[in-house]
């Protein structure tokens, strides 16, 4: 059973920055595909940024080039960097594994339906 533990949100305010990680207890990870997702209030859950077990990374166009993906197979905990925020990022950020039943992920998509593992999220909160 894949366990995910995120951390590091926080309250910061519009231009600041975090860094998010998500601690992964499962032998497994370096062949995962991973991401991050965010859910505002009353909204459905959408995916923010994707990493493969090469490190191909996707991201939604809203946070190209102000959040960065990335993952430490030496310490199985991945990564999103927040840079620029803006209120609109605001938001509960869960992220998410996806373990193939052989082989190496590459590249996986951004709906929640293609990923199997769900951390319980950390809270970022951006004020203007």
């Amino acid at each position: 059973q894949v366990q995910l533990v995120e951390s590091g949100g926080g309250s910061v305010q519009a231009g600041g920055s975090l860094r998010l990680s998500c601690a992964a207890s499962e032998y497994t990870y370096s062949s995962a595909c991973m991401a991050w997702f965010r859910q505002e209030l009353g909204k459905e859950r959408m995916g923010v940024a994707s990493i493969g077990s090469q490190r191909t990374t996707m991201y939604v166009d809203s946070v190209k080039g102000r959040f960065t993906i990335s993952r430490d197979s030496d310490k199985n905990t991945l990564y999103l960097q927040l840079d620029s925020l803006k209120p609109e990022d605001t938001a509960m950020y869960y992220c998410a594994s996806y373990r193939p039943p052989a082989g190496y992920c590459l590249s996986r998509g951004l709906r929640t339906v293609d990923y199997d593992y769900w951390g319980q999220g950390t809270q970022v909160t951006v004020s203007s």
